[in-house]
Order: structure tokens, then C-alpha cells, then sequence
């Protein structure tokens, strides 16, 4: 197995293993598995990255966006995690970890999106509802969102995806060409 195959391979598995860890975790009580189990996971995606300070600036920028548009869903009432550290509408660490592994894809299993802007907002509008769903049916919210709450997270991820996807695209290198290594 080639090396670009090895990574892309390992950047889904670990993509999964920190999904379920903070879904489940929330679910169970234990909203602070995620985020442990994120960090190792991300440690790893950035021990693998050529250019770590671009993928730590995707981080960082999805995790605030992520909590600011969590937290305009759970307002709205698309969906209603469950409670923990901060009181709603804020969205919950946990959530917000989600957001981080999910750019962490971005430019190693999900790189096929680069560039393909409305592939991505039919990816997204249909993968993010998804998840939120078997997050919910797992647990990890108060109900199951209602077709309005799904219709909200579609339209969202829709723009999300492809916001998400640009940002790879224009961080990637960001910190190489700089002229320095992350």
C-alpha cells in the first residue's frame, strides 16, 4: 500500500473512531470523551501533514465556525444536543471537536472535494443532516430533529461544505509559504 493510500485510509478510520467517541460519550454522559479522544486523533493527522500550521489554522477556523452555526441551529431549534458545560444555546465542546475532525479530512480522505463546489454542498447537504441524525438516534441530542430541524441542517451543510472545502483549499501551505514549517 502506497503511502497517500495509507493516510487517506488512516484519516477516515480516525475520523470515525473520534465521531463516535464524542457522540457516544455525549450520549453516555461523558461529554469529555471527545474531546480526549480528539486530541490524540489530531495529533496524529498533524504528525502527518507537510504543512501543519495551514491544517491548524482549518482547525481552528471550522471549530469557531462550527460553534457559531451549532450554536444558530441549537437557538433556532433545529436540534437540541444534549446539556453539559455551557448552557444553550451554546454549542457543546463535544460538538465543536466534530467540527475539527471533520476539516481534518478535508484535505487528506474528503481532498476529492477541492474544488468541486457543488459536489460539496450535495455532500454536505446530505452527509450533515445525516450525521446529526445518527448522532441523535444514538443519543447525543434531547429528540430527533424534526423535517424543519433536517431542512436547516441540509441548507446549512449545503454552504458549510463548500466554505469548508474553499478554506482548505486556501490554507493548505499557508505556513510553507510563508517560509517557515509548522
Amino acid at each position: 500500500m502506497n503511502r497517500e493510500l495509507f493516510k487517506k485510509i488512516l484519516n477516515l478510520l480516525l475520523f470515525q473512531v473520534a465521531w463516535f467517541a464524542a457522540v457516544l460519550g455525549a450520549a453516555g454522559g461523558m461529554a469529555w470523551l471527545g474531546p480526549m479522544v480528539l486530541l490524540p486523533v489530531l495529533g496524529v493527522h498533524l504528525a502527518l501533514q507537510e504543512d501543519r500550521l495551514g491544517e491548524v489554522r482549518l482547525l481552528l477556523a471550522a471549530a469557531a465556525i462550527g460553534f457559531l452555526f451549532d450554536t444558530l441551529m441549537v437557538a433556532t431549534g433545529a436540534f437540541t444536543p444534549v446539556r453539559n458545560l455551557l448552557p444553550r444555546p451554546f454549542s457543546p465542546p463535544w460538538m465543536v471537536g466534530l467540527w475539527m475532525n471533520f476539516a481534518a479530512t478535508l484535505n487528506v480522505s474528503l481532498a476529492w472535494l477541492r474544488g468541486r463546489f457543488r459536489l460539496a454542498a450535495v455532500f454536505g447537504a446530505i452527509g450533515g443532516p445525516l450525521a446529526y441524525y445518527s448522532g441523535a438516534k444514538l443519543g447525543a441530542t434531547d429528540s430527533l430533529p424534526g423535517l424543519t430541524g433536517m431542512v436547516m441542517l441540509a441548507v446549512g451543510w449545503a454552504v458549510m461544505t463548500p466554505l469548508l472545502t474553499w478554506l482548505a483549499t486556501r490554507l493548505r501551505n499557508s505556513g510553507l509559504e510563508k517560509g517557515g514549517r509548522a
